[in-house]
């Protein structure tokens, strides 16, 4: 049986950043291909795993791309520029350390210090950084990476506190984790069920829009992170709580979710004794989106797994709201449309 923590330390360790997701994809399908009937991967990168049933069709979707950086200019001293891949807090990145695909070990610093300080912190730009990989001469650093070359948080997971676990990627890889627990939970369905695992919702959602157009799914559910209101620096008044249970998405800022959607999944966790909690959040969005509204679309819902420090290298989430998101999510799929 899937250990929530273990799937995300290999997970982890298989990340890419948007648009290089294949190396996390296949880690997903040798994961993922004893429960389910076919599985192929779509020309946008898509792995789409698929549950045969004769009703209708009800897809669930988890992105694997992870947020990142990309070497841009590499200048006569050794230090390395870069541009990110995904949203980033550019002030929250200095002293962060990051590797390379290759190994390369990095840190991110400030280009001119005491002038940055005078700066507010809405100003600083990921332009105001470069990454130090401890090269001398541009050739000695041209050695360790190149142009192109892409980089990502160096944290791992921990467990910590109470039954949670710290993380890099939380969002949106323990998402996937948890559709993997539920795909391996799942006995019987009449639903045709297709889990797929997107590329690119940090750059647009991207990867859900060609799945939904290529499936026609009666009815979409994206599984992703929410901000939990009980973090200390969140200004946002919301009744989300780390711990108390996955969430069924009422709203955030890119979609207002299908009732129809809301309706099957709480029917669904009410009838297998699953606690959810009602989440509304008035920033971010996710694959819902691009379910509802790419090409006829469809009946679209989301579960999110509440976190603190999103797009961290430390996010934090409930080990508990993953494994009770999993029997959520199965619940679903069992649940005749």
């Amino acid at each position: 049986m899937f250990n929530p923590f273990e799937l995300q330390k290999e997970l982890t360790q298989a990340a890419m950043p948007s648009g290089y997701e294949s190396r996390c994809g296949s880690t997903i399908a040798a994961l993922a291909g004893p429960f389910c009937d076919e599985l192929f991967v779509t020309p946008t990168g898509n792995l789409v795993c698929h549950k045969k049933g004769k009703g209708k069709k009800l897809m669930f979707c988890a992105h694997m791309d992870v947020i990142g950086f990309m070497v841009t200019y590499i200048n006569e001293k050794g230090f390395v520029s870069f541009t990110t891949i995904g949203g980033h807090n550019a002030p929250a990145l200095i002293n962060t350390k990051v590797r390379f695909v290759n190994g390369t070990m990095g840190i991110i610093r400030p280009r001119r210090q005491a002038e940055l300080m005078e700066k507010p912190a809405s100003a600083v730009t990921v332009k105001d950084l470069y990454i130090d990989i401890g090269a001398c001469s541009f050739e000695e650093a041209s050695a360790m990476v190149k142009i192109g070359d892409l980089a990502m948080f160096a944290t791992s997971p921990e467990l910590i506190g109470d039954g949670c676990m710290m993380t890099p990627y939380a969002d949106d890889l323990a998402s996937c984790c948890v559709l993997l627990m539920a795909m391996e939970q799942i006995k019987k369905s009449d639903n045709d069920l297709y889990f797929v695992f997107t590329v690119q919702e940090e750059v647009g959602l991207k990867g859900a829009m060609t799945a939904t157009a290529a499936i026609e799914p009666y009815m979409g559910i994206a599984i992703d992170l929410c901000y939990s209101g009980d973090d200390i620096c969140s200004d946002m008044e919301m009744p989300v709580r780390l711990g108390q249970g996955p969430t069924i998405k009422i709203k955030d800022q890119s979609v207002i979710c299908s009732p129809i959607a809301i309706d099957h999944m709480k029917k669904a966790a009410e009838a297998a004794g699953v606690k959810y909690q009602n989440e509304i959040i008035t920033a971010g969005g996710t694959d819902t989106a691009a379910i509802m509204h790419t090409g006829k679309g469809a009946f679209a819902g989301c579960m999110s797994i509440p976190g603190r420090n999103i797009h961290s290298p430390c996010e934090i989430v409930s080990l508990r709201d993953m494994e009770e998101g999993a029997r959520l999510l199965a619940a679903c799929a069992e649940t005749t449309l």
